[in-house]
C-alpha cells in the first residue's frame, strides 16, 4: 500500500501526511509540481523528527507518476462514487489524494479504478487532505489486517 499525493499546495499538510504514513510503514509518493518549496519550516515542522523514517518518492508530474506507478489506483474524491465503508482494499493499491485548492482534474479521475468518498453528513463539504489521509489509510489497513487474521 502507498500513498500518493497530487500536485500538494499546503506544505503543513504534507508535512502531517507523510508523519501518519511514516508510523504506518508507508510510502508516499509526491506528484509535483507542488505549491511550496521542498524545504520549507511548515514541512519540517509539521512532520518534525519523523521524516527520515518516512519513504518519500518525488514525481515530475503526474504522466511520469502513472507510467511508472505498479497497483490499483484508489482516488480519494468527494465525487467518488463507493462510500469508504463499502471499499475493499488490496495490499498494492495507491491511495491517492488530490490538491486542497483543486483536488484532481478530470483526465486524473478517471484514470482511478476505484473513486472512494467519505460520507459526510449533509451540507458538509469535504475533510482537511491530511484528515481524509489518515482516515481512508486506517480503514485500508484495518480491513487488510482483519483478513489476514486468523480464524477463531
Amino acid at each position: 500500500m502507498r500513498l500518493a499525493l497530487y500536485e500538494p499546495d499546503i506544505a503543513g499538510n504534507v508535512g502531517t501526511i507523510l508523519r501518519t504514513a511514516a508510523c504506518f510503514g508507508v510510502p508516499v509518493d509526491l506528484i509535483e509540481p507542488m505549491g511550496f518549496p521542498w524545504s520549507d519550516k511548515a514541512l519540517r515542522r509539521s512532520g518534525m523528527d519523523y521524516l527520515p523514517a518516512g519513504q518519500v518518492t518525488r514525481h515530475v508530474d503526474w504522466p511520469t507518476f502513472n507510467k511508472e506507478r505498479d497497483g490499483r489506483l484508489v482516488l480519494a474524491s468527494t465525487r467518488g462514487a463507493t462510500d469508504l465503508w463499502d471499499a475493499r482494499f488490496q495490499h498494492s493499491d495507491i491511495l491517492l489524494f488530490g490538491s486542497e485548492s483543486a483536488g484532481v482534474p478530470d483526465d486524473v479521475h478517471a484514470c482511478a479504478d476505484l473513486a472512494v468518498r467519505i460520507p459526510l453528513l449533509s451540507g458538509m463539504r469535504s475533510l482537511n487532505v491530511a484528515v481524509s489521509a489518515g482516515i481512508i489509510l486506517a480503514e485500508a489497513l484495518r480491513q487488510l489486517r482483519r483478513a489476514e487474521a486468523p480464524a477463531r
